[in-house]
């Protein structure tokens, strides 16, 4: 069955968000590339309200931050948010609830998406020694590592990740909370390399910057277009690539779809194919 694609023209115009988002390394090029998407789907009013970035940060150091510096309290106090992206490491991260609570007081339709994003060194490991293994330069050979290994990991971290949102949303008594699965979709375009169906990829070290799995514009445009289809509920396939962005055609052709495909067949994405 053909993707399906994006419809460009529609009889009401899509209501840009303002979308507010707290970052490290992992997720904070996100806003950028979406606003090129957007741009792209001729969403006007598109805005991204604020940005906190903090290196290799959990979600509450971005809260902790002091109040007369916290941009993103100040803007989802005042209800100025539509949709906060926040990328936590690894769980429990309590920030998360604290972010839900303070934004829904304040506009009760607010969304809060969260990042699911590839492992850094391709494992899943949240124990203290599993951290400090991040802070070495141990070599990683990211070419030798084969799907069913990397699915086997990040469906742990997912796991955890599914069983704490659905505990908070079931706590605010609505689901506030939605997961971008991100991760899922790196690891579904790795697949894509291996098998030598990827344009313009031929193998998976292309995508990172380092042992950590810092991502290379392939990767940062993928993440984006997860967080379209999950913020407008909208596919992307058939959007025009950016120029500025360096890929092939083909290339974000396979990216949008990838995106789509993995948006809508995760259960916590909130976003259904009939979208």
């Amino acid at each position: 069955m053909a993707a399906p694609e994006n419809r460009e023209k529609s009889s009401e115009p899509v209501r840009g968000q303002r979308i507010f988002t707290c970052a490290h390394s992992f997720h904070g090029f996100v806003p950028a590339i979406l606003a090129d998407i957007a741009a792209s789907a001729g969403i006007k009013d598109h805005k991204q309200v604020g940005k906190s970035a903090i290196g290799g940060s959990w979600v509450i150091q971005h809260w902790d931050v002091p109040d007369e510096k916290n941009v993103a309290k100040r803007l989802l106090t005042e209800g100025g948010v539509d949709v906060l992206t926040l990328s936590p490491i690894w769980l429990p991260d309590t920030g998360i609830e604290k972010f839900g609570e303070l934004s829904s007081q304040h506009n009760p339709n607010v969304r809060i998406l969260i990042n699911e994003f590839w492992l850094p060194n391709d494992v899943y490991d949240p124990t203290p020694q599993g951290r400090e293994f991040l802070k070495t330069k141990e070599i990683v050979n990211h070419n030798a590592a084969t799907v069913p290994e990397l699915k086997k990991q990040q469906e742990i971290y997912c796991r955890e990740m599914r069983q704490h949102l659905d505990g908070l949303n079931a706590k605010m008594g609505k689901n506030i909370y939605s997961l971008v699965p991100v991760g899922h979709a790196v690891i579904a375009l790795r697949e894509k390399i291996i098998a030598g169906q990827a344009p313009g990829l031929t193998t998976q070290e292309e995508l990172f910057r380092d042992n950590w799995g810092h991502p290379q514009m392939p990767i940062q445009v993928l993440s984006a277009y997860c967080f379209y289809a999950c913020i407008y509920q909208r596919s992307p396939i058939g959007l025009k690539p950016v120029e500025k962005w360096g890929l092939d055609e083909k290339t974000v052709r396979l990216l949008q779809e990838l995106a789509w495909a993995t948006v809508t067949n995760h259960p916590l994405s909130g976003v259904s194919a009939n979208n």
